[in-house]
């Protein structure tokens, strides 16, 4: 498959390719053009184009557009979910899920379009103002490889509909959905240039898109250190960063929580997609008085979850991505072991010597007796590994759910509004859940506090977020 600049396909200066493989069972299954800094200019010229013409369209025509968009990629969600989960890996109910996310952000944003009005300030002999809000020009996105087309419209969305445009790096080993959700985004009406797509490498198409001056905004999802160094590439300009850097996200379950209920949204929030998502819950605290019946529940509900290929009509956790990832969570838990840092109750082995073992799978895995401070609680392990903590009271839970340099997400389960205000209050993190975890429409405001990273997506708030304020002064 190829980039998408300016409308056109684009092959690729140098000529070399990037293989996709399924992680599910190691096979190819197309290839992209490795990008250089050459096809980033050519798709910032092709936005800065095409912006003329976008910037000057009214929102609400905008708005249609997107809607229009929107529909395309609903009538075509089965071959889209189908190739999202053979690049990705997760199961096709999820990709189903995912690729209807998309449209459904679309659809919001296309919904505001007429609810954006400019701001009048009476200043009496003074004069009058009017104050509006006018795109930036060229903004940059860089996708991550766990949530490609969920993210992609959290991107997209707010920064078209404000009238910027766009050029848009895949990650490598999840690039095709991006590319085709591209293609049916010109087919529903979006202007050739105003969405460009270039794959590559993050040092050579990520880079150049950093330091591209023609690109005014650049917003990016992924992992800490490489955010950093986005950070001080674009030191030396006043280009606008957007950084979710993901998280370690806690859930406190309080001793009057609803069990079943509490066990269903902990198995949910720490294996969807394989462990594979920066809000999914990374921790788990239970009060004391509850845990034991709390952990039967939970690694009886576990123990019934199937692993394997995505396509699979019965499977509820796919492959991990790749098996840099899987190779982690490895010398993750092996070292747990080694260490006693804590107890592997069940799981803690990949699929080999199984009709699996070509893929990167790995068996959901829980962990008890784990040590405060322990780095299975400090820091982000992305994969289908859950660590446990008892706590003695609401105190503690909260001590240690702030005992980590991330503040992306977290939840409490209980039925006390008190006990959910403090934790609302004294929890450092961007979002803050009540009985439930992982979810986030694109209504609601989401990002990071700390080392999760700067700025927000989703909402009004991604909107202001792709554009400035302009002041007319009216002197009489």
């Amino acid at each position: 498959m190829l980039m998408r600049i300016g409308g056109r396909d684009v092959e690729g200066i140098d000529g070399t390719w990037i293989e996709v493989k399924n992680p599910a069972t190691s096979e190819f299954i197309d290839h992209v053009p490795a990008g250089t800094k050459e096809e980033v200019m050519l798709a910032a010229e092709a936005a800065e184009t095409a912006f003329q013409t976008w910037a000057k369209k009214p929102m609400r025509e905008r708005g249609k557009i997107l809607f229009q968009a929107s529909q395309k990629v609903r009538d075509q969600y089965k071959d889209l979910a189908r190739l999202l989960t053979l690049e990705q890996g997760k199961p096709l109910r999820e990709s189903t899920d995912e690729i209807r996310g998309f449209a459904n952000i679309l659809e919001f944003y296309a919904g505001i379009s007429a609810c954006q009005n400019g701001e009048a300030i009476q200043l009496g002999i003074a004069g009058d103002c009017m104050v509006i809000r006018q795109p930036l020009g060229v903004c940059g996105s860089i996708i991550p490889w766990n949530m490609p087309v969920l993210i992609m419209g959290w991107k997209i969305g707010p920064a078209l509909l404000a009238g910027n445009t766009m050029v848009l790096k895949p990650a490598s080993s999840t690039p095709l959905t991006n590319l085709q959700l591209g293609r049916i985004l010109e087919e529903g009406g979006l202007p050739p240039g105003v969405l460009n797509i270039v794959t590559g490498s993050g040092e050579s198409v990520g880079t150049a898109m950093v330091k591209n001056a023609s690109i005014r905004k650049l917003s990016f999802t992924g992992d800490y250190e490489t955010g950093c160094r986005i950070r001080e590439v674009a030191r030396s300009s006043l280009k606008d960063i957007t950084l979710e850097l993901g998280g370690s996200d806690p859930m406190i379950v309080m001793q009057d929580a609803d069990m079943d209920k509490a066990v269903d949204g902990a198995v949910r929030a720490r294996f969807y997609n394989a462990g594979q998502t920066c809000t999914a819950v990374k921790r788990l605290y239970i009060h004391e008085k509850i845990a034991v019946a709390f952990i039967k529940k939970l690694r009886e509900r576990v123990e019934t979850l199937t692993v394997g290929n995505g396509l699979g009509s019965k499977v509820d956790i796919g492959p991990m991505n790749s098996e840099e990832q899987r190779e982690k969570i490895l010398r993750i838990v092996e070292e747990t072991r080694n260490n006693q840092e804590g107890t592997i109750l069940t799981g803690g082995h990949s699929l080999k010597g199984t009709v699996y073992e070509k893929g990167y799978f790995y068996r959901p895995t829980l962990v008890t007796d784990v040590m405060s401070g322990s780095g299975l609680m400090t820091d982000e392990i992305f994969g289908p590994v859950l660590p446990i903590m008892t706590v003695p009271d609401l105190d503690c839970a909260i001590r240690e759910a702030n005992n980590t340099r991330f503040g992306l997400g977290a939840s409490v389960w209980t039925k006390n509004l008190s006990i959910a205000r403090r934790v609302f209050s004294e929890v450092n993190a961007g979002i803050i859940w009540v009985n439930r975890h992982l979810t986030v429409p694109p209504e609601v405001p989401f990002g990071g506090m700390n080392d999760s990273g700067t700025g927000r997506e989703n909402g009004q708030h991604a909107l202001d977020g792709y554009s400035l304020t302009k002041t007319l002064y009216l002197g009489w």
